[in-house]
């Protein structure tokens, strides 16, 4: 039963944390520097966001194996097919026509999906399953370089920002807000549902 819970907040979370990137790429205030990175993949070279969310992890999954000098995380592969499947049925079909317009609406629209993005994130991160390549590349770049996490993080989202830059990526106001606010939001919701699967374990004993 509890791999059942864990199931579920893995899918939940991902949904979740899909949509909330789907609604800042939306609002056209700029991304995250990942999503900026994919977006700007996407409208240069072709394929969508999400075909892009699994190239580059996949790319990530090889350069973190290098860093860390261990086997290639293979098991990542079905977390980024079902984040990039989502993304883009967030983005492609849902919200497909969805304009926003004006910039206090266009700054609802980031807010919503900056907490939703970091509540599913604190969701999806409770399962234990394998971790989306982006985030186990700032841990590869701690352990290599003995780096403190908030350096490494910094350092991960700098590369993926000078990326998005030569790709033209959507970045703006909201990239910085990004930056500096999802960390502290997932440090806010990450108690809360550790404590909520915990629970739910627990009452199935």
């Amino acid at each position: 039963m509890a791999f059942f819970y864990r199931t579920l907040f893995f899918i939940i979370g991902l949904t979740i944390l899909s949509f909330g990137v789907s609604m800042t790429i939306k609002a056209g205030l700029g991304t995250g520097a990942w999503d900026a990175l994919n977006v700007g993949l996407s409208e240069t070279v072709g394929l969508t966001p999400g075909s892009w969310v699994v190239i580059v992890g996949i790319i990530l999954i090889f350069v973190n194996s290098a860093l860390v000098k261990r086997r290639p995380d293979f098991a990542a592969v079905i977390t980024l097919l079902i984040t990039g499947a989502l993304i883009d049925f967030w983005i492609l079909r849902v919200f497909d026509e969805f304009v926003v317009t004006g910039y206090v609406r266009q700054f609802a629209v980031f807010m919503l999906g900056m907490v939703t993005l970091s509540m599913g994130l604190a969701i999806y991160l409770q399962a234990k399953f394998p971790l989306i390549p982006i985030d186990n590349f700032m841990m590869a770049l701690r352990e290599r370089f003995g780096l403190n996490l908030m350096v490494a993080k910094t350092l991960g989202e700098v590369i993926a920002l000078s990326a998005a830059f030569v790709f033209k990526g959507p970045i703006g106001i909201g990239t910085l807000i990004v930056t500096f606010a999802i960390g502290p939001l997932i440090q806010f919701f990450f108690p809360f549902f550790e404590k909520l699967l915990n629970k739910l374990v627990l009452s199935v004993r």
